[in-house]
């Protein structure tokens, strides 16, 4: 996909990936980038700094009816949403020791949120011929969160969902994209690493930590080749291989290393 003259809609767009992603497409010659965030006034402002063809609305991406809401109203005023960007996400920092409301609030925003997004989103799609998902699922999809298990159990089934729509929808003319980087230099890592959780000190000593501008770059080079996998940190894929090829060693050595950061 090219972003020139696309109508595109970003969740969890006030700041992190999802504001990087709204600057650069409107720099890409974007038509309409359509900001969703919870917070209200930091959607606002992301808008305002991308410039006239952004649009802001404040979302609760674990409301089914705001979701609909949103692409009924995006869909009146642009025609069409050539791009629904599913970018929100949370983390808990939680073992066994994640209460109910834990699980319960990740299973929402980063699974259930894109069930909803694509729900509302494709029949515009499908009826059009074509369309593209970029769902936000995170290098813990493909690997884990060493210290947060409701975000790797989460993000895992966001990679399982992002891979049955591709499977499901391709030769209807959809293209489906699962964004997964690892470290990103966001409000979520930041406050991860203050309250000294491991997960994101587990981050922080396996290696680069990106700029959300940088993962932008790989978005557009992603969907430029219409890759389901978009890993802004190359190393994710050796990463994987190896975790395929001996899952024994690979959790032993992410044992040693969870051991030296926290013994």
């Amino acid at each position: 996909m090219n972003l020139t003259d696309r109508v595109a809609v970003i969740t969890g767009g006030a700041g992190g990936i999802g504001a990087a992603l709204a600057r650069r497409f409107a720099a890409e010659g974007a038509a309409a980038v359509v900001v969703a965030d919870l917070d209200a006034a930091g959607a606002r402002a992301v808008a305002e700094g991308v410039g006239p063809v952004a649009h802001a609305a404040q979302l609760d991406v674990t409301a089914e009816e705001q979701v609909r809401a949103l692409v009924a109203d995006t869909e009146r005023r642009y025609g069409r949403i050539d791009l629904f960007c599913a970018n929100a996400g949370v983390a808990t920092e939680a073992g066994l020791d994640a209460t109910d409301a834990d699980w319960d609030r990740a299973w929402r925003v980063n699974v259930l949120a894109h069930v909803h997004s694509t729900r509302a989103v494709l029949p515009g799609m499908l009826a059009r011929g074509q369309g593209y998902l970029l769902h936000t699922c995170s290098a813990a999809g493909v690997l884990t969160a060493v210290g947060d298990a409701p975000y790797t159990a989460t993000k895992h089934a966001a990679v399982g969902l992002a891979e049955w729509l591709a499977i499901t929808y391709r030769d209807q003319g959809i293209r489906v994209s699962a964004l997964c980087p690892q470290g990103v230099d966001t409000p979520m890592l930041a406050e991860g690493l203050a309250a000294g959780h491991l997960g994101a000190r587990v981050i922080a000593a396996s290696g680069a930590v990106l700029h959300p501008d940088q993962v932008a770059d790989a978005v557009i080079a992603g969907l430029a080749e219409e890759r389901f996998l978009i890993l802004p940190h190359p190393e994710v894929a050796n990463y994987a291989r190896r975790r395929a090829e001996d899952p024994d060693g690979w959790q032993a050595g992410l044992r040693k290393l969870t051991r030296r950061l926290n013994p």
